[in-house]
């Protein structure tokens, strides 16, 4: 993909990658931008994320206080593309 600029607010938009996935995202207005070819590949990668996630049936442990706290796990293959 070229160097675009935010339609919405023109912003200058960075490049944002995971696995098979790559969509521009403007760092003022946080506006979106990918081609069809990607937008067809997120559907799958959401998808596949959530097909082959395993439910947690694991017992908690014991929480004390001298524990960290744990991290936040992302909810959908979107949320994890866009965090960090």
């Amino acid at each position: 993909m070229a160097n675009l600029t935010c339609p919405a607010c023109q912003g200058e938009m960075s490049t944002r990658s995971q696995d098979r996935v790559t969509v521009r995202q403007c760092a003022g207005c946080e506006g979106i931008f990918l081609d069809r070819a990607q937008l067809g590949s997120l559907i799958e990668a959401e998808t596949d994320w959530h097909t082959y996630r395993s439910t947690d049936t694991a017992r908690l442990p014991r929480i004390t206080p001298d524990m960290p706290a744990p991290k936040p796990r992302p909810r959908s293959y979107v949320e994890s593309l866009f965090q960090g």
